[in-house]
């Protein structure tokens, strides 16, 4: 599960549909697990979040690193 901030502050969930998906938008480093879709309304009332997005390309610059490290 990866939460990010949007540029107006938001705390977003980001989900993909396939792994696919995941690499294309996220790289190769980004770690992923397997959530049916019908969690994530009570993953989003646990965690606080205020969005979930989906299939959201994040710019390479503000990607995960080989050890998994956001920037």
């Amino acid at each position: 599960m990866d939460l990010r901030r949007t540029r107006a502050g938001q705390l977003a969930l980001l989900v993909y549909s396939a792994l696919d998906r995941l690499v294309d938008c996220c790289g190769a480093a980004q770690p992923w697990t397997v959530v049916p879709a019908t969690q994530l309304e009570r993953i989003r009332e646990t965690t606080g979040v205020e969005l979930i997005l989906m299939d959201v390309s994040i710019p390479e610059h503000l990607r995960r690193d080989a050890e998994g490290q956001a920037p």
